[in-house]
């Protein structure tokens, strides 16, 4: 099962990047062109946060069944030694979950408006925000925090 989780992780992390990008790109183009709020835009932020969550919920499977996190638990002293084991024991978990918190947060407001110009400027904020805290923690080959190929081998 891990295996089947691990390799689903893989693959939906790549639509969340993509679907926030369509969002952005979306609501860039919307806010600065001052064009009608469409009902695909509500559907895009929608499940753009809906993926965003399938992907958190496959990260939490995996990040209580990781051996690099049991490691990190279990030798909390040692462990902040190793850059590679702090970042996905604390830092990568911690800054993922913001960064739904904060995609979550900014689509229920976003929802909420009733300007378009709102709608747009609302989901510009808080969905960059949440780009930007994603780029972040993810853990890409040029990382100092710890890095990973962009396409993992099983």
């Amino acid at each position: 099962m891990y295996t089947t989780v691990l390799i689903l992780h893989s693959l939906v992390k790549w639509c969340v990047l993509l679907a926030l990008i369509l969002t952005l790109y979306r609501s860039y183009k919307g806010y600065f062109y001052n064009l009608p709020y469409y009902k695909i835009d509500n559907s895009i932020r929608h499940w753009t946060v809906t993926i965003a969550h399938i992907q958190l919920v496959l990260g939490i499977i995996l990040y209580a069944q990781s051996p690099i996190i049991q490691y990190f638990w279990r030798n909390l002293k040692d462990a902040f030694y190793e850059m590679d084991i702090v970042f996905f024991g604390l830092i990568h978990f911690l800054l993922m979950c913001s960064a739904i918190i904060v995609l979550t947060i900014g689509s229920a407001l976003a929802k909420r408006k009733l300007n378009k110009k709102d709608k747009y400027k609302t989901t510009v904020i808080w969905f960059t925000i949440a780009l930007l805290i994603i780029l972040i923690a993810i853990p890409w080959p040029f990382s100092p925090l710890s890095n990973r190929p962009y396409i993992r081998t099983f």
